[in-house]
């Protein structure tokens, strides 16, 4: 079979990129994202002295002349949602950045395939991994964070181990949920393990990824003669002055389903991974931390050779591209050799084969740098449109020997006639952990006609009504786009692909015009004056069985839900605090005892004083694992030895810590403290 027969052919073994979202430096979606790159914006911040020693940096280190100021920053990454996720605020400052952030950015990529996060498709699958940080590395070292929460739930809420089954837990994901740690290319590596499950039929759908913070500090670099890190601030992949990478942030989740099942169920396919491949460099190579030619070149041409396509077939490559001399050099000869039969006269708008690198734009992500590569180049698929690597003015030389040829500017991506738009990824990290990924745009997907003039319903929600005015604003802007999706699909995709939140509205339209301008109506205060049965019940949170919608729905991409948590800060090693300090309690029990107990009962669910004693302990934002450290206090700290089974009656905290003061005047003790935390630790 040739190759041009075989990236027609079956279709079957490839796996779909149903869903996406991901948040990078100067992009806090996708959307900022791709114009950025599109523009050749480059997102790497240079700060100020002011800037730097407001978020705690040394001031003798800032007189260095060796330190770069500069950093592939992400802003607002200490903001999160957590009511929505259900932490309190203690568990909230105590839970790394990297987790909140990729918890939310799950949450949107879910969205972005149509399906609603908290009920999303069975046998959902989670493959992530994420960086070392500052927050964690803070939090395993304060003695005071452990004897006010607890150890276990300290490492629970901070160790990268737990990225991927918190987002299960709170999500309700059943399906394999594994942490994954390669160094810089575990994204793209966690992104090769979940299209193998999915291929294997372990899962149905997967989430895949990576998140990247190692600090929410603005700080920059020393920089080091002969180190990995630029000397100027700037990443120059694959130009003559490439001097080094500059460390970045970012997170980068991608929705997985197989190809024929994403077909079937409406899907809205972003894009198709026709083949992925991981090698290790072994001992093949001149130290631990120095990458492989080799077994970069197997990587590329297993994953080819798992699409069914030769090498040869390849229009664009988006490599690992670190911008130094030895990773950059290395790297060019695995892909000359691997690329070496390619096609030089037919490349996409110029000769070669293109060639770039995400990391000008945004610096090297780490753990997320792969995400962050593989995004962009759906988006390049999607758009047509090839994205420059900035800032390079001189390519090296040994490009001139190779099928490769560096995008410098923005220019069309025009279809070949032979074949579909076809696209490698590559990611290398430390410990010499290669993955490539063979990328075709998605299968074309007409547009559906509207059927008719049919009113239908539109239901909203948001957790407050300025988030409700933003979802009406940013989908009334959506359906005002010249590719807006039929109605009905709309409809459907809000129906089923969203939570429904406690704040309500609807509107009632028969085309996507009226409804952007009811929408935007909305968002400015006026509700649609039609009323709807359904939608009536919408309003009072009944549960909903809505009337069938005409033709056949299927899912389409509408703006994700509109974040709008508080700071949690995180924490540092070093500098001014940057997590805000728990407010002081002043319950005013009727007794000395009493006011012990309610006092340690307030600070371990961070409650808002003696009010908050009003609430039930499950109320309160209580679990069992909160339960066990409260119970354990109040055995070490007050002698008194509590039944679990008091905090999982329906009574207020206040009438629970009169019990409490009860059970220590009558003497009574079960053991049941001792049972439950012999079998905890069991099962640890």
């Amino acid at each position: 079979m040739t190759t041009e027969e075989a990236a027609q052919h079956d279709l079957e073994p490839a796996v779909a990129v149903v869903g996406m979202s991901g948040r990078f430096p100067g992009a806090p979606d996708l959307d900022a994202y791709w114009a950025n790159l599109r523009d050749g914006v480059c997102s790497l911040s240079a700060f100020t002295e002011k800037e730097l020693l407001a978020d705690g940096a040394d001031p003798a280190e800032l007189r260095n002349p060796a330190y770069v100021p500069a950093q592939g920053h992400l802003a607002d990454a200490d903001r999160f949602e957590a009511e929505l996720f259900g932490f309190n605020r203690t568990e909230a400052a105590a839970l790394d950045p990297q987790h909140r952030v990729l918890l939310e950015t799950a949450w949107s990529a879910l969205e972005d395939a149509g399906y609603a996060p908290l009920n999303g498709p069975s046998r959902t699958g989670v493959y992530v991994g994420g960086s070392p940080t500052e927050h964690a590395l803070a939090a395993g070292t304060d003695p005071a964070l452990a004897a006010s929460i607890g150890a276990l739930q300290v490492r629970i809420l901070t160790d990268r181990e737990f990225l991927a089954p918190w987002i299960s837990y709170r999500l309700g994901l059943d399906g394999p949920s594994m942490t994954v740690q390669t160094a810089c290319s575990t994204s793209l590596t966690a992104v090769h393990l979940a299209v193998q499950a999915l291929l294997l039929g372990e899962c149905d759908t997967a989430l895949a990824g990576g998140v990247a913070i190692g600090t929410v500090r603005r700080q920059g670099y020393v920089h080091y003669q002969g180190g990995i890190f630029s000397p100027d601030g700037r990443c120059r992949p694959f130009d003559e002055k490439a001097a080094g990478t500059v460390p970045g942030s970012g997170v980068g989740v991608l929705v997985l389903r197989r190809l024929e099942d994403a077909l079937a169920d409406g899907d809205p396919v972003r894009a198709v991974i026709r083949g992925t491949a991981v090698t290790n460099d072994g001992a093949g190579k001149v130290g631990f931390t120095a990458p492989g030619v080799d077994q970069q070149t197997a990587a590329i041409t297993e994953a080819w050779a798992a699409a069914g396509l030769e090498p040869s077939a390849a229009q664009y490559v988006e490599a690992h591209g670190t911008g130094t001399e030895l990773g950059d050099r290395i790297e060019l000869e695995a892909a000359r050799a691997a690329f070496a039969a390619g096609d030089r006269s037919a490349p996409a708008g110029g000769a070669g084969i293109g060639l770039g690198s995400v990391k000008s734009n945004i610096g090297h992500a780490d753990a997320a740098a792969g995400a962050a590569a593989l995004i962009k180049t759906v988006l390049m698929l999607e758009h047509a449109t090839l994205a420059p690597t900035v800032d390079v003015t001189s390519p090296v030389a040994a490009l001139a020997d190779s099928p490769l040829r560096l995008v410098a500017e923005t220019r069309q991506w025009p279809r070949r006639p032979d074949l579909p738009r076809l696209a490698g990824v590559t990611s290398v990290g430390i410990g010499g952990t290669n993955v490539h990924v063979v990328v075709q745009e998605a299968p074309a997907r007409g547009p559906r006609a509207e059927a008719g003039a049919r009113p239908t319903v539109l239901p909203l929600s948001a957790r407050t009504e300025h988030q409700l005015g933003l979802v009406a604003s940013r989908l009334a802007a959506r359906l005002r786009k010249a590719d807006a999706p039929a109605l009905a699909d709309v409809a459907h995709t809000l129906r089923t692909g969203r939570v429904g939140m406690p704040v309500r509205a609807y509107v009632v339209a028969a085309g996507t015009r009226e409804a952007s301008d009811k929408l935007m109506a909305l968002a400015e205060g006026h509700p649609d004056s039609v009323r709807d049965p359904a939608g009536e019940a919408w309003l009072r949170g009944e549960e909903m069985t809505w009337p069938a919608l005409d033709g056949e729905v299927r899912r389409v991409r509408l703006p994700a839900y509109p974040f709008a948590g508080e700071s949690h800060g995180a924490l540092t090693l070093r500098g001014p605090a940057a997590h805000p300090p728990a407010e002081a309690a002043t319950p005013a029990p009727g007794s000395e005892l009493e006011a012990e107990v309610a006092e340690l009962v307030v600070e371990a669910l961070d409650l808002d004083g003696p009010t908050g004693l009003e609430k039930t302990y499950f109320e309160a934002g209580g679990d069992s694992l909160t339960a066990v450290h409260l119970a354990g206090r109040l055995r070490d700290e007050l002698d008194i030895d509590v039944p679990i089974q008091l905090f999982l009656e329906p009574i207020t905290l206040k009438e629970m810590t009169i019990r409490i003061v009860e059970i220590k005047e009558g003497g009574g003790a079960d053991g049941a403290l001792d049972a439950l935390l012999a079998e905890f630790e069991a099962e640890s």
